[in-house]
């Protein structure tokens, strides 16, 4: 029983809980009619699409994943992304599609399929958001599902995923002014530009169309006759875009930024509407390097407020949304990495002016200088990054709980909204548990916590 105070009048409510369940998806709902059916199977595959550059790839090395287990917030998710074994987990019900990863991951168009595990992000012994999206879903939808990922390194909006319906890119005066002052031919530049507009979007949705015309190709068990339903679009994209200086030469001004929001917004519209898929559900992941501290200066926090920007307008409201990521920086992890990266810098200035000495010596004394300048724990701490800032330090305790977030934004959309009315067959049995009596009157002021209530509750 607690005791909380304010000024209320007697009331007394008696209640009773029931268990409601409903299917994952709006579309899913069984009809009033027909029991709801057992066989997997008959349910259209579930199909999702990530897309975007490096930070899609994903550069966490799976040697960071260790240091998931010293938060105790992270280690349950830890635990989920391993198997019996302590290695990392095999979906059984996720598989992949897969290209940009592999090769030079910059233009290659090789594909990766399978299983979900690691290896599927930049390199065969990486993470991307990808593997606890995958985990995340298998988990809540307990059915096959199919990820098709499209991502490549160095790729911006602006050019590279430039939408159709936004047009050949159009250049401002300040770039056209700089291809003048380095002897640069405006029409030679431009029509290069020009040439590889929107190419990585055609390879986007080309691969899309590919896997989705041969699903057996890459899911073995998969029935043609139960269908499929592209349940979900992640864009995770956007450094490119923000440090391009040229493109975006206000970019250190309010506004400055818009010409990418206007692009994401076609990108959506377009996406929609060369999959077939008008009311495609849209997850925008909003760039957090740096974490929230970093958010409020410019540039970056220009550029997160155009990456969200689509999600407000109307035509979007409902089935796009904007999701931060700058809450799952760490930064005490970055603070230590930067220090690491301040004691390497100096080391290599006195590697130039002491060729003498072999690299040998060099890493012997970086060794030394590391220890004593980096407690135990702190050198700890180290083992969890594997690259920079601007790959969300290549750890693995940031891309895991991104990629966990992504799916349960997709599920979020994908759920019924509130007042959806539930069908009669999507009703479970229940009982009666109990009762509340709460009544509510002034107590001594000696309780009073500034609101409070006397609860009296009895099984029935």
């Amino acid at each position: 029983m607690y005791m909380l105070s304010h000024n209320f009048q007697f009331a007394m409510v008696s209640f009773a809980l029931c268990a409601l369940s409903h299917s994952l998806f709006a579309g899913d709902m069984p009809k009033p009619e027909s029991p709801p059916s057992q066989d997997k199977s008959s349910t259209p595959l579930k199909v999702f699409i990530l897309a975007g550059q490096s930070n899609m790839q994903g550069h966490a090395n799976i040697s960071t994943l260790e240091s998931m287990a010293e938060d105790p917030k992270l280690a349950p998710l830890l635990q989920e992304m391993l198997g019996p074994d302590g290695k990392p987990r095999v979906c059984d019900k996720v598989w992949i599609s897969s290209v940009g990863c592999a090769g030079d991951g910059w233009s290659d168009v090789t594909e990766q399929t399978g299983k979900l595990t690691t290896g599927f992000g930049a390199g065969p012994q990486k993470i991307g958001p990808e593997f606890t999206f995958g985990i995340t879903m298998e988990k809540r939808l307990r059915e096959p599902i199919l990820i098709i990922k499209t991502s490549w390194g160095g790729r911006s909006l602006h050019t590279d995923f430039r939408p159709p319906s936004a047009g050949p890119e159009k250049f401002n005066d300040y770039t056209l002014d700089q291809w003048k002052k380095r002897g640069l031919d405006v029409n030679q530049e431009s029509s290069k530009i020009l040439k590889n507009g929107g190419v990585f979007y055609r390879h986007m949705i080309d691969h899309v169309r590919k896997v989705l015309t041969d699903i057996k190709r890459v899911v073995p068990d998969y029935d043609p006759a139960q269908g499929y339903e592209l349940a979900g679009f992640v864009w995770f994209q956007g450094f490119n875009d923000m440090i391009d200086a040229w493109t975006y030469h206000d970019r250190m001004k309010p506004g400055g930024y818009d010409p990418y929001a206007e692009l994401l917004g076609h990108l959506i519209r377009d996406v929609r509407t060369d999959l077939a898929a008008p009311k495609l559900p849209v997850v925008i992941g909003v760039m957090g390097i740096g974490g929230v501290q970093e958010g409020t200066k410019p540039p970056q926090s220009f550029f997160r407020q155009a990456q969200a920007a689509p999600a407000l307008l109307p035509e979007f409201k409902g089935n796009v949304v904007a999701l931060e990521t700058a809450p799952f920086w760490d930064d005490e992890l970055a603070a230590v990495q930067r220090r690491l990266e301040d004691l390497n810098h100096k080391f290599d200035q006195k590697s130039k002016k002491t060729p003498n000495w072999s690299r040998e010596a060099w890493d012997a004394a970086r060794r030394e200088a590391i220890e004593e300048q980096f407690t135990p724990e702190e050198r700890k701490q180290l083992k969890g990054v594997s690259n920079g800032g601007y790959h969300y330090l290549g750890a693995s305790k940031i891309l895991a709980p991104i990629g966990k977030a992504f799916a349960e934004a997709i599920i979020g959309l994908n759920d019924p909204p509130k007042g959806h009315k539930t069908s009669a067959a999507s009703v479970v049995p229940a009982e009666l548990a109990g009762s509340l009596l709460v009544p509510h009157s002034r107590v001594l002021n000696s309780f009073n916590a500034g609101f409070s209530l006397y609860v009296a509750a009895w099984p029935l």
